[in-house]
């Protein structure tokens, strides 16, 4: 992440999203935050992302999400030589998803 957005306005930023308890609070304060075509766009950044950690052709990402080749380049330079970000919340969201499905499986086998 470049250096020079770091600064109180940022921190306070983040710290706001941090107290956010679910999705749909998540949908009411980026509602009012963003613009509808910032929000997509990073919605379509984050896809991106998703689909170029499953090796997706750069044809197949585009023609899917809408995103141009030249975003799908920036997303993936972002993945390969940026701060490990997209990584860091991909890893917690398969964490998350397999400790639903083993809570899940447990469930199944207690009724």
């Amino acid at each position: 992440m470049s250096k020079d957005i770091h600064n109180d306005s940022v921190t306070r930023l983040f710290e706001a999203i941090l107290t956010l308890k679910d999705v749909e609070e998540c949908y009411t304060f980026f509602e009012d935050a963003c613009t509808v075509n910032e929000l997509k766009a990073i919605a379509q950044r984050f896809e991106v992302a998703r689909m170029l950690k499953e090796n997706q052709t750069y044809m197949k990402i585009s023609r899917i999400t809408g995103a141009s080749t030249a975003t799908i380049s920036r997303v993936k330079r972002s993945l390969d030589y940026g701060e490990d970000g997209y990584e860091m919340v991909f890893s917690r969201l398969e964490e998350k998803e397999k400790n639903e499905t083993e809570q899940e499986l447990n469930n199944n086998l207690q009724t």
